[in-house]
């Protein structure tokens, strides 16, 4: 039997593609809110015998997580063999330790949560920068999948001629996998963050590459000042406007506006978070890691 991929919000852009990568069925379901603004669920195809995938958009969390726990309860209650999570932007994952006494730790607060209602979860590059990986804070199988392969194969076919520039030392070896998928050549700047948009960036001499297409690569654009900041810096060398390509376009407070002011040529990001700049389909990597843990907790989720 096919597994049912069950969409909840903000999946507009990729759950077509991903029922169709995973050959699965997409599920009917009623999802609405009451008029005290309380949650309304119902599964109008049942999953009893079923393996469960919820597909959540959890960009901007907070008002979403009470719908993905009551989607997996009720699968579990009406029967599903298994109930997994793809969450291809995965949130609560920066605040990894305490930085002043008496802050929540809320990404093991959050894996915790979301540990307690399903089986297992895929996404698209977390943000891991003090932890190892996703296993040491979730009880559950938890893959990290990665875009690279899918930002590469875009930038060789949509760029002529590109320079990959990573904005700080934390993106060398995201850029630098992506820049030999592409067969491009690829440079690393140095940052100096002042706050959550003040940002200083240090760049070399850039004038061999004015003759390239720049791209600055980054892993997600929230804030976008990292990318305003090198965009200025480019122009300022007399480089072409640049291509910004990231995995996770968060976008907050009109930073897509503002980018495209400073002066970025295009904006792409992939479509794990549903944007007018997708434009990475990244609906295979995500259902390929789905399918490998579907078979890893099969005998154990029956």
């Amino acid at each position: 039997m096919k597994p049912l991929l069950v969409p909840l919000q903000d999946t507009a852009q990729i759950s077509g593609p991903l029922a169709s990568a995973l050959d699965a069925e997409m599920a009917d379901i009623d999802l609405r809110r009451f008029p005290d603004g309380e949650t309304y669920l119902r599964f109008d195809t049942l999953p009893e015998g079923r393996d469960v995938i919820l597909l959540a958009g959890l960009c901007h969390p907070d008002a979403k997580l009470p719908t993905l726990v009551f989607a997996a309860q009720t699968a579990r209650a009406l029967g599903a063999a298994s109930v997994g999570l793809v969450a291809p932007y995965l949130p609560y994952m920066r605040q990894d330790r305490v930085f002043r006494p008496g802050e929540a730790v809320t990404s093991v607060q959050f894996a915790k949560l979301v540990s307690s209602c399903v089986d297992w979860l895929v996404t698209i590059d977390p943000h891991l920068h003090r932890w190892h990986a996703l296993s040491d804070i979730y009880d559950i199988p938890a893959r990290a999948a990665h875009a690279a392969p899918a930002m590469a194969a875009w930038i060789s076919r949509e760029v002529d001629h590109p320079l990959l520039i990573g904005p700080d030392a934390e993106s060398e070896q995201w850029v630098s996998e992506i820049a030999s998928l592409a067969g491009a050549e690829h440079i690393v700047l140095t940052k100096t963050r002042h706050g959550d948009r003040d940002v200083d960036i240090s760049p070399p001499d850039l004038g061999k590459w004015r003759h390239h297409t720049p791209v600055i690569v980054d892993d997600t654009i929230s804030t976008a000042s990292t990318m305003m900041a090198v965009t200025r810096q480019l122009a300022e060398q007399g480089l072409r406007p640049p291509t910004c390509c990231a995995a996770h376009g968060v976008f907050a407070d009109g930073a897509f506006e503002a980018l495209l002011q400073a002066g970025a040529a295009r904006i792409v990001t992939s479509n794990t978070i549903s944007h007018p700049s997708n434009g990475i389909d990244v609906s295979g990597i995500l259902a390929s890691a789905a399918n490998g843990l579907i078979e890893e907790i099969r005998p154990s989720s029956r």
